[in-house]
């Protein structure tokens, strides 16, 4: 038997296709590798209370969320390092005073006002509506969960903010104003214009909480697989023996990784899989 092999798996456009869709053969991936004895974690952005059910049910060892915030690994949780109140509310006064529309995630909920819930609605309708193409390169989260009230948010328990700004240079100025004290980088909703980010604590990454999972586990990194296709995912390339960008990855992100699988419409998970011997024909 080969050595066991840990994998970690972003969600939207990794996983999860246009229309909510998983191929078939990422499932026959996650399980097959699984019942091999290989370790296959999550490792997403969103919350754990936005995963979708179809998502959870292929079958998971652990999760990473929130881009690295929290992390599980069976029923154990590994990291939990929501921000601090006074971050938030910085955060909070950024986006007010600059009339930028944002929405909080606590790892059980996205909290948002019905505004930026209106907004999120309507921009995916409009997207999925004009990329429907079977072989359309997919970067973009494919459904936008159902949030609670912004007001109701308990700023001890925020661990990640998205904002979306009208104009193109919106991360880039979060990156030059917060970037003393949060990790700031471009997110992948499909805006018509502008732009959109998501922030963490600085030091908060996907990266951070693979290698907390890793050490809690005793596995080397050099046994490690990261797949993703968006710009959260550069800190688990950075971390994992191997990091594997997606076909449907920017090219910018693309150089950043070791190697690139094929699209999400193209069997990219189960691709990455058969090359590094996680699943066998």
């Amino acid at each position: 038997m080969s050595p066991t092999r840990i994998a970690f798996l972003d969600v939207d456009g990794t996983i999860l296709d246009h229309g909510k869709a998983i191929a078939p053969s990422t499932i026959a991936a996650v399980r097959g590798a699984r019942a091999a004895g290989h370790l296959v974690y999550l490792c997403t952005g969103r919350s754990a209370g936005a995963i979708p059910p179809q998502v959870s049910a292929i079958g998971f060892d652990g999760a990473i969320t929130n881009g690295g915030a929290y992390a599980t690994s069976g029923a154990e949780t590994v990291v939990a390092e929501p921000m601090p109140s006074d971050a938030v509310q910085r955060l909070i006064d950024y986006f007010e005073h600059r009339d930028v529309l944002f929405f909080l995630q606590t790892d059980a909920a996205v909290h948002a006002s019905p505004q930026v819930q209106e907004k999120l609605d309507a921009m995916l309708h409009r997207w999925q509506s004009a990329h429907g193409e079977p072989d359309e390169p997919q970067t973009a989260p494919q459904e936008v969960p159902q949030s609670r009230d912004l007001a109701d948010v308990d700023l001890d328990r925020v661990a990640k903010a998205v904002f979306l700004g009208d104009s193109v240079d919106t991360v880039a100025r979060a990156q030059d104003e917060l970037g003393d004290r949060f990790h700031v980088v471009p997110g992948s909703m499909p805006l018509p214009a502008g732009s959109n980010g998501e922030i963490g604590m600085l030091g908060t990454t996907k990266g951070s909480a693979i290698e907390a999972v890793l050490d809690r586990l005793g596995v080397d990194r050099s046994m490690a697989l990261g797949i993703g296709d968006s710009w959260n995912d550069v800190e688990m390339f950075e971390v994992c023996g191997t990091g594997i960008a997606m076909g449907n990855a920017a090219p910018e992100l693309k150089a950043l990784a070791d190697e690139t699988t094929t699209s999400v419409r193209d069997d990219g998970v189960w691709n990455a899989f058969l090359r590094h011997g996680l699943v066998a024909v």
